[in-house]
């Protein structure tokens, strides 16, 4: 699983991509967490507002923060999802 935060660095940008940390570390799982800045390649994702959350190339959200807790479940959700196409 790769995860992506877009945002051109703004505090709420910032702040998505330490929340993603402290979700993953809640859940126990190691993922690829990468920050993209290039206002090209966060059009070419079809990022309209930052910041937004990508994961394997699907957007999750975009233009708001979710709190940790929120975040812990969206991502749990995802996991819980792509283990039951691997099985």
């Amino acid at each position: 699983m790769q995860l992506r935060v877009y945002g051109p660095g703004c505090a709420n940008c910032n702040r998505l991509e330490r929340y993603v940390h402290e979700a993953l570390r809640g859940l126990g799982q190691a993922a690829e967490v990468r920050k993209i800045t290039d206002i090209n390649h966060i059009a070419d994702a079809g990022v309209m507002r930052t910041p937004a959350l990508g994961i394997d190339d699907h957007l999750l959200f975009q233009g708001r923060v979710p709190a940790v807790a929120e975040l812990t479940t969206i991502l749990a959700d995802v996991l819980d999802h792509s283990g039951s196409r691997d099985g």
